[in-house]
């Protein structure tokens, strides 16, 4: 992670001249933020309008700025701003231009939108992905509101200020070195009325709390360059102390946990050197089998027994596993994926429903199955179903005949040809034998290249998105729209689209995969007929996905199937980003109504990304990449053990757990295992309250982000050893 150094002051203080000679010297990115504000007030003027007006219309200049072509130079001894194509650097400098900025600089949609790309580009130069001018070093970033709005966790945040006469010295002689004429009392004039025009949506002439003030009105350039440097090298060798010390903390309670009683599980988790992201079991592009059964048949048995080592949790009691876990696996030189499911049941409710599901969608986003039927009890009716339902998916099938412990009981396995799925093969996944019969005859119908799987890396690092909501809400509209395309079939009819569509879309000079999928209606148990295989091929388009959008028809209440839908995408780990649509359809009636629903109807997702847009005219959908990014960003954060453990300590002494039966339960430690997406394991001495689970991750939100990302705490209780 880069450093930020955030620097604000008033017109004439020298922070510009300031923060690109610091950034040259460290070797950071520049981002002049107050450029960006010219740039805007010379763009608004050559698309027409008048900044100079009396009655300039405030919503012309918000849309002139929300389409602004705009190209920020970062490199601090050539900071270039390109408009449109044209290099404005020096035409933004003109008196003309500073004079009207303020009439851009004061409208608060500008100010958010524009807040917004800084934001944009600070985080990609501290996070350094491709395509950022210091490669992760850093940014020195200076103009308004830098250190309060837009970076207020900054490592350094300084306002630069000076004594009036010097800044309108400071400001004469900049001219004076441009060429330009200097009239000192419209130079007094214009510096003074800025400052107070800024004044009225900015805090800039005092220092706000965390904030150094550098007062430089006898300090010359490269004495302040250096004192600058000073405090900057100063906060990174605090910020390194302090990560060390958290570091300590962490070991020493990890240290203390060995009083503990930990099983082998915790101990794996504990000792992980690296934070897996969720997806990675799934291999892009491999082929999938899944194994499917009923409960406690063996199947996690059999999933261990293929891939030779103990992961898959097995225990003698049904409906131990519940979700589908994927696991790499290789046999005979073929490399694919093996999907561990949990227990296919009929008429189940509850979580065993919600498991079966479970079950189908790993049949449909899979190319070969193999069946695993307990040949110590023989057919049932429930196999019976599950033959059924497999026929159904049209996918090719391996029956597994599990438990066959000797040569004795393989008549057993013979009776299950009455199943009518071919050759049963005898298995006993306890103890290997038949195994690798059953994997050669699943490598027989497992195709070479996978029909479900994510893109393959040779399409390079496409970031998934999947478009989902109620049928008719515009997601194929929106497809189209970002494509720029008729990409895919759109019509009033609800349901036009049945299968998932995928395509590569180029969007602000990256290439994203997007996948159109049918509308959800009902909840999967409830759907017949080609609806039913839409909705379990929209969740496995879910599960392929990193980030989910969900669209809202606006023009419409929100519905409580709107909110299933969010908490599906919830539930499979995804990112997500709302957005509003058919925003043209709405009034100021509808706007009011529709704040109130938002607020009681997705609060429990008030950290997703919200944005509105009309796909059906194209209008604000360029600002669906931002949010995206967004997204991604908190799904995959990743916060040091040392960090997180002083965190909580800090909250649970300012706010510790309620009392229970006499008793406190108390955080012993805590260890990020995954990202996307985000998971935090806690070890506790007692279970924690969900509403205090919930204070904790509201803490978390506010301190380290996560936009975007639904968090996953987990918590482990775990009591003392005894003493012998």
């Amino acid at each position: 992670m880069g450093i930020v150094v955030a620097i604000d002051g008033p017109s004439g203080s020298g922070k510009s001249t300031v923060a690109r000679r610091v950034a040259a010297e460290l070797g950071l990115a520049y981002l002049d933020t107050g450029a960006m504000y010219r740039a805007a007030a010379w763009w608004c003027e050559r698309t027409g309008i008048d900044l100079a007006a009396h009655d300039v219309d405030a919503a012309a200049v918000t849309r002139a700025v929300e389409t602004m072509p705009l190209d920020m130079g970062l490199n601090p001894d050539a900071p270039d701003v390109v408009c449109d194509g044209v290099d404005v650097s020096a035409a933004i400098r003109e008196p003309h231009v500073a004079a009207v900025v303020s009439t851009v600089a004061t409208n608060l949609d500008v100010r958010a939108e524009l807040a917004r790309l800084q934001r944009e580009i600070i985080r990609k130069e501290a996070t350094g992905p491709v395509g950022s001018f210091s490669g992760g070093a850093g940014v020195v970033a200076e103009g308004r509101d830098i250190t309060t709005v837009i970076a207020p966790d900054a490592d350094v945040r300084l306002l630069i200020t000076a004594s009036e006469e010097a800044r309108l010295a400071r400001r004469a002689g900049d001219l004076e070195a441009a060429g330009k004429d200097v009239d000192a009392a419209a130079l007094r004039d214009q510096v003074l009325r800025r400052d107070r025009d800024d004044a009225t949506v900015s805090q800039f002439l005092t220092a706000p709390e965390g904030v150094t003030l550098v007062d430089t009105s006898d300090m010359d350039l490269p004495e302040t360059v250096e004192h600058v440097i000073n405090l900057i090298e100063t906060a990174v060798d605090e910020a390194a102390t302090r990560d060390a010390e958290d570091d300590l903390r962490a070991q020493a309670l990890r240290a203390g946990l060995e009083d503990y009683a930990l099983d082998e599980e915790d101990l794996a988790l504990l000792e992980a050197d690296e934070v897996p992201q969720a997806d990675e079991g799934m291999e892009h592009g491999l082929p999938v089998l899944a194994v499917i059964g009923r409960p406690n048949v063996g199947k996690s048995t059999l999933v261990n027994r293929v891939l030779g080592r103990r992961v898959a949790v097995v225990q003698d009691t049904p409906g131990v596993t519940r979700d589908r876990v994927s696991y790499p696996a290789e046999w005979a030189g073929r490399r694919f994926t093996i999907v561990d499911t949990g227990g296919w049941e009929v008429d189940v409710e509850g979580l065993d429903s919600a498991v079966a599901t479970q079950a189908e969608v790993a049949i449909a986003m899979s190319d070969a199955v193999i069946l695993v039927v307990d040949a110590t009890v023989g057919i049932t009716e429930t196999d019976a179903q599950v033959v059924r339902m497999l026929r159904r998916s049209g996918r090719p099938v391996v029956l597994a005949a599990n438990k066959v412990d000797s040569p004795a009981q393989e008549g057993d396995a013979a009776a299950l040809w009455n199943l009518g799925l071919g050759e049963p093969y005898a298995v006993s996944a306890l103890h290997g034998r038949g195994s690798g019969d059953v994997l050669d005859a699943a490598m027989a119908i497992l195709p070479e290249v996978s029909a479900v799987a994510a893109p393959s890396p040779a399409e390079g690092s496409l970031h998934r998105i999947a478009l989902v909501g109620r049928p008719n809400v515009g997601k194929s509209s929106l497809l189209n729209a970002i494509a720029g395309s008729e990409r895919v079939v759109v019509n009033e009819l609800a349901g036009t689209t049945r299968d998932p569509v995928d395509e590569v879309i180029e969007l602000d000079g990256r290439q994203w995969l997007f996948i159109d999928t049918a509308g959800i209606r009902r909840r999967v148990r409830q759907s017949r007929g080609a609806d039913y295989y839409a909705v379990l091929r929209t969740q496995g388009a879910i599960e392929r996905a990193e980030v989910a959008v969900v669209l809202l028809d606006v023009s419409e209440p929100i519905t409580e199937q709107d909110v299933r839908v969010i908490q599906q995408v919830v539930d499979a780990g995804r990112a997500l980003v709302l957005v509003n649509n058919k925003w043209d359809l709405v009034d100021e009636e509808r706007r009011t109504m529709l704040a109130w629903e938002t607020e009681h109807d997705l609060a429990h997702v008030a950290w997703a990304p919200h944005i509105n847009l009309a796909a059906a005219t194209g209008w604000h959908t360029n600002r669906l990449v931002r949010a995206l990014d967004a997204a991604i960003e908190g799904w995959t954060t990743r916060i040091p053990t040392g960090r997180l453990n002083a965190f909580l300590g800090e909250i649970q002494g300012a706010t510790p757990h309620p009392l229970r039966g006499g008793k406190q339960p108390r955080i012993l430690f805590a260890t990020q295992v995954q990202t996307a997406p985000p998971r935090i394991v806690l070890f506790t001495t007692g279970f924690l309250d969900a509403g205090y689970r919930r204070f904790i991750e509201r803490r978390l939100r506010e301190e380290f982000g996560f936009v975007g990302s639904p968090i996953q705490i987990g918590v482990r209780v775990r009591e003392k050893r005894r003493r012998r």
